[in-house]
């Protein structure tokens, strides 16, 4: 199978070694070149690299559907793969390679990682404690003008309490042509319409955060037949840290 993975990274790091990786600098347009071998650039071509602070590995995503030909196309990140079948080993032996990719993509158009599930939140609230609910109350309102057939699976995302998260998956061209073209056009008009000058730098990182909820929305849509794949955290997480700050964010508020 002809597929590509991209592997969005802004900084030198370690990579899996051949097919059907491919790292590739995002923000390129706003850095030095990083010195990976064979590492791609989301600058060239058409793209919108520029708009990396806001739009996080989305630019690579988007340099791909633009510039990158390919039957299959995915994308993870440089901290978190899809993890294979083998289960023995270190965390890098347990990268999903091309075989793991093949015998699911062979079934099914898509995979997705697993659900990441809040159990005691929904996702409009799991976002709204985290960010601004003006991002996915403005997302509703263009979804109501433009794509308004979007409006019942959107609702019920923003309800459930679980989702597939990251921005990470491998889709079948044609249908990632079609994802991309409803996904960005509906970025691009909240863009035009959200006022983000106050935001700090890490709710400016919005379209990608929004991207993320949207993602469901589009596959319940469409009514789109996935897989779902384990996925891999390469560096340490702090579960305790993180939790407190959850419920930092759900008791107190948004610093």
């Amino acid at each position: 199978m002809d597929i590509k993975i991209l592997i969005a990274t802004h900084k030198k790091s370690r990579v899996p070694d051949g097919s059907p990786y491919y790292p590739i600098q995002v923000g390129a347009a706003l850095h030095e070149p990083l010195s990976i071998p064979g590492v791609l650039r989301d600058d060239q071509g058409d793209s919108i690299s520029r708009k990396n602070p806001n739009y996080c590995e989305l630019t690579a995503l988007y340099w791909a559907w633009k510039n990158l030909p390919a039957g299959y196309l995915g994308i993870v990140h440089y901290r978190r793969y899809f993890a294979g079948a083998r289960r023995e080993g270190d965390k890098w032996s347990r990268i999903a390679a091309q075989n793991d990719f093949e015998q699911m993509l062979g079934a099914c158009p898509v995979i997705l990682p697993k659900k990441r599930r809040y159990w005691i939140e929904t996702t409009y609230r799991q976002y709204v404690h985290a960010h601004h609910a003006q991002d996915l109350d403005k997302t509703r309102e263009i979804l109501a003008r433009k794509y308004p057939e979007y409006l019942p699976a959107f609702d019920q995302v923003m309800k459930s309490t679980s989702g597939h998260r990251f921005n990470m998956f491998v889709m079948r061209r044609d249908l990632l042509d079609g994802y991309c073209s409803w996904l960005f056009d509906v970025l691009f008009t909240l863009e035009a319409e959200l006022d983000i000058s106050d935001y700090s730098p890490n709710d400016a990182r919005v379209f990608g955060f929004v991207s993320e909820r949207l993602l469901d929305v589009w596959v319940k849509t469409n009514h789109i037949a996935y897989k779902e794949m384990p996925y891999l955290f390469m560096e340490k997480q702090n579960w305790l840290k993180k939790g407190g700050a959850f419920l930092k964010r759900k008791f107190i508020g948004k610093s």
